[in-house]
């Protein structure tokens, strides 16, 4: 081979390497975008809801990846100027005290949330059924209370809340209204645009105490104190239906708020479904 042909397939060659690799490397970032649009792009960090009380009869401050809740249909209060509660309970077992709390509701015409996971409506189908039938919203808790955080496969995601699903219209005959309190509070935007997508609304809350250890129920004045100090307008308010001490001073805890000129309401009147 001559110099004059040696150095034509040179160039070529060169310029042959040289569109291969561009072509190579844009077909690389194409399949690269595709593969994170299918994965979502959304963060998978966890986050563990929060809020600053306030014992001024306003509402608490979030935390400040409450940013983004409005992207994903998700709620920890309501309108601060309206004198309304939402009442809610996560109930991972039955502890003996749900009729009580049914009966309190029922004498003073209010209307409660019970967020539940799937044992729950399968070892209690007939308080399930009474929920309902009273008025209540009965919504999703997960089938087996996870970090939904922790859970990034989809469908693994999706079996957790429809099987809680599942349950209720076994029991009910009725679809579940489509509200899910995450277990734990721990969210990311991952998960809460997964539960979006599934049709939920998530629900955090604006008021909790630690009411939920059954050998250290706290006493009644310091229950009545804690959630008096802390109601404001559109308090999302998280209990626990296992604490003793909650049932007990129910009663008198709805008076004082229908003396203070509260209203409770459902999760329907907040999201306006």
């Amino acid at each position: 081979m001559n110099k004059r042909n040696y150095r034509t397939y040179f160039i070529i060659g060169f310029f042959v390497l040289v569109f291969g690799g561009l072509v190579g490397t844009n077909f690389y970032m194409l399949n690269k975008t595709k593969t994170q649009i299918s994965n979502g792009s959304l963060s998978t960090q966890e986050y563990s809801w929060y809020f600053n009380p306030r014992n001024d009869g306003k509402q608490p401050e979030p935390i400040k990846e409450a940013s983004f809740f409005n992207k994903y249909s998700s709620y920890y209060v309501g309108n601060p100027d309206e004198k309304v509660l939402y009442l809610s309970f996560d109930a991972g077992y039955e502890n003996g005290n749900t009729e009580s709390i049914l009966d309190t509701l029922k004498k003073h015409n209010a209307k409660a949330q019970f967020f539940v996971v799937e044992s729950y409506i399968k070892n209690n189908p007939e308080i399930v059924k009474r929920m309902e039938k009273e008025g209540h919203l009965v919504c999703n808790h997960s089938k087996s209370h996870p970090s939904m955080a922790s859970i990034t496969d989809f469908e693994k995601f999706k079996t957790e809340i429809t099987s809680v699903e599942e349950a209720y219209k076994e029991v009910t005959g009725k679809d579940m209204p489509k509200y899910f309190r995450p277990p734990m509070g721990k969210f990311s935007e991952q998960s809460l645009k997964y539960t979006q997508d599934l049709g939920y609304s998530s629900i955090f809350w604006s008021f909790a105490y630690v009411d939920w250890y059954n050998d250290k129920q706290p006493s009644h004045e310091f229950a009545k104190d804690k959630i008096y100090t802390r109601t404001h307008p559109g308090a999302i308010i998280l209990l626990h239906p296992n604490s003793k001490t909650n049932t007990e001073i129910l009663d008198e805890v709805i008076t004082h708020w229908e003396q203070e000129g509260y209203k409770l309401k459902t999760l329907d009147y907040l999201t306006k479904k």
